[in-house]
């Protein structure tokens, strides 16, 4: 009935009976409804329905779809190589002030030497006429003191410094505080002082006894080599240069991830001290019958850092390293020409400060 009531609906109208055609169960256009009834009527536009298919390869289609939704390549994220700017002021800012702070502790401590040495004479001649006690802890702990070289002094408050963190990580309350400022990572919302503090910071008891064995067994040499100023001035900055070159690593790469630890710090110590010494004969502790010089030691740490880095191995911060053990090389070849022998005009400049102010009155108050 359908289609025949079509065909009479067509030769009433002298429409097409192919134009008239519908698919089953379709309803009647608006227009055509109109002239089935014998009645002219000018033709509206018919509204688009949801369920009418959209013309694909047109113009007016592709031209509305481009303007409805206009196509966007992806948009790549750029690294924040912008953050790195304060990260490098402060490893300059840093530095320099760590070799200054080293010069004026070494200038203060030639002038403190003269007095000190006539306290010690009266010292010895007190310690003759004072009766000796027995079983005094004091004494215990001072013997034991005096028993250490100079290099192990030094590096005394650094190993309790590290000690002291590792039992702050072990506080469930300060673990928010700990994550912020004693780990390293260029993603994080603070980025300076993390360069320094997590210099001193080991989560792992392991880790830090390791690293902390390395620092005391290169100590003596270390000191005796660079004097106890120089030594501090370079621990500090090689930390923060360590941790500087780990940022830029890892900005570059995209691979965020926080570190921590004293190994860039005792990298550079390492790396100064087979540089200055490259014949010296080194042993490792587990197996104390190999031994091998300082100079391929230093070449299979280097070797070893650096195809990490490049194979993007994730156990060790190899960057950190590598920049540590190359800060160490440059500053025994190069950096302690330019720097340290070059402090004369900074510690006069301090001494006519102290002259000003009144500091230099006492004993040894010119240098």
């Amino acid at each position: 009935m359908a289609w025949r009531s079509c065909s009479v609906l067509c030769r009433l109208t002298g429409g097409d009976p192919f134009l008239c055609s519908v698919r089953g169960g379709s309803r009647w256009p608006h227009s055509f409804q109109q002239r089935s009834g014998f009645r002219k009527a000018s033709k509206k536009p018919e509204p688009k329905k949801p369920e009418d298919p959209v013309p694909a390869h047109t113009e007016s289609s592709e031209a509305a779809f481009q303007n409805r939704a206009p196509l966007q390549p992806p948009v790549t994220p750029q690294r924040p190589f912008g953050r790195l700017v304060r990260p490098f002021l402060f490893t300059v800012g840093f530095t320099g002030s760590s070799f200054g702070l080293a010069a004026i502790w070494q200038y203060e401590s030639l002038k403190s030497r003269v007095q000190s040495y006539f306290d010690g004479l009266r010292d010895d001649w007190l310690e003759k006429v004072r009766p000796q006690k027995r079983g005094d802890v004091r004494k215990e702990i001072n013997q034991w003191w005096n028993s250490l070289s100079e290099g192990q002094k030094t590096v005394t408050g650094i190993i309790a410094s590290n000690a002291v963190v590792f039992c702050c990580w072990r506080v469930p309350s300060l673990q928010r505080f700990m994550v912020r400022y004693f780990t390293s990572n260029p993603a994080s919302k603070s980025l300076c002082s993390p360069m320094l503090l997590s210099t001193f910071s080991h989560f792992s008891f392991f880790h830090m006894a390791a690293n902390m064995y390395v620092l005391w067994s290169f100590s003596t040499s270390a000191v005796s080599m660079l004097g106890r100023e120089q030594f501090m001035a370079v621990y500090l900055s090689a930390g923060v240069i360590s941790t500087f070159v780990s940022y830029v690593c890892k900005t570059a790469t995209g691979r965020f991830s926080p570190s921590l630890g004293a190994s860039g710090a005792i990298m550079t110590i390492l790396a100064a001290v087979c540089t200055k010494m490259p014949e010296a004969r080194l042993a490792i502790i587990f197996l104390p019958m190999f031994t091998f010089t300082a100079g391929n030691a230093l070449k299979a740490i280097v070797a070893m850092d650096t195809a990490g880095l490049v194979l993007g191995w994730k156990f060790f911060d190899h960057a950190a390293h590598l920049g540590g053990a190359l800060f160490g090389i440059w500053y025994i070849l190069f950096g302690n020409d330019l720097i340290w022998k070059n402090r004369e005009p900074f510690v006069k400049l301090w001494h006519e400060l102290r002259t000003r102010s009144g500091g230099g009155g006492g004993p040894g108050g010119a240098v």
